[in-house]
């Protein structure tokens, strides 16, 4: 597993402040965005989704809602295991070294940098419309409830990574969430691979440890 050494760069002192990731102004502009953009994003094209599978396809609304429901979960999954094995991939090359700094090291040396919260806006769309090809090809009419609740969920994961780092934890049963990430960002970067959610770090056995 990666350690804190490899995922972050451990001799700065503070994790303040923003990286400059390119040396071109425009690509540095690029590889920033707020957090409302690919929210906003990923909800429009879901309420676009459902409508054309409420309206064009012969799915009864049930059936629809259930796998709505089935990609929500699925997302989370794929949150999961993204962020445990490519986000935090082994760097045992310099160009998985690069790569895995680029896409997430950067992140755990600057956590409080609110721009570089989200992918940018046209990764986000790509990302958006490979998902839909590839669960059209999985999975045909069904697909156009599918994708909205995966990219609910993708929206639900944004918002929950932004104000985990921009708020202080509520007084609730969402606590959790909060607690569980700044274990994994200042404690023990193998544990608490789940943002939106702690179900796959409980099933899988990757919650943080209590101290005794």
């Amino acid at each position: 597993m990666a350690t804190l050494k490899k995922i972050g760069r451990l001799d700065r002192p503070d994790n303040n402040g923003s990286a400059q990731m390119f040396k071109n102004p425009v690509l540095e502009k690029l590889s920033r965005t707020h957090i409302s953009i690919p929210i906003t994003m990923f909800l429009l094209i879901s309420a676009v989704s459902f409508y054309y599978a409420v309206t064009t396809t012969n799915i009864k609304l049930g059936m629809g809602l259930l796998v709505l429901l089935t990609g929500l979960l699925a997302f989370t999954f794929v949150e999961y295991m993204m962020h445990k094995h490519f986000f935090h991939m082994e760097p045992d090359t310099p160009a998985k070294d690069k790569l895995q700094y680029t896409v997430h090291g950067v992140h755990h040396d600057y956590p409080k940098d609110k721009d570089r919260l989200a992918m940018p806006p046209f990764i986000s769309a790509a990302y958006a419309l490979i998902f839909y090809g590839a669960f059209t090809l999985l999975m045909g009419d069904f697909a156009l409830f599918f994708l909205p609740g995966f990219l609910l969920g993708y929206a639900a994961y944004l918002g929950v990574h932004y104000a985990v780092h921009a708020y202080q934890p509520p007084k609730n049963f969402l606590k959790i969430l909060w607690v569980n990430h700044a274990v994994h960002h200042y404690k023990d970067p193998d544990a608490a691979f789940g943002v939106s959610s702690p179900l796959w770090d409980f099933l899988l056995g990757t919650m943080p440890k209590k101290d005794k």
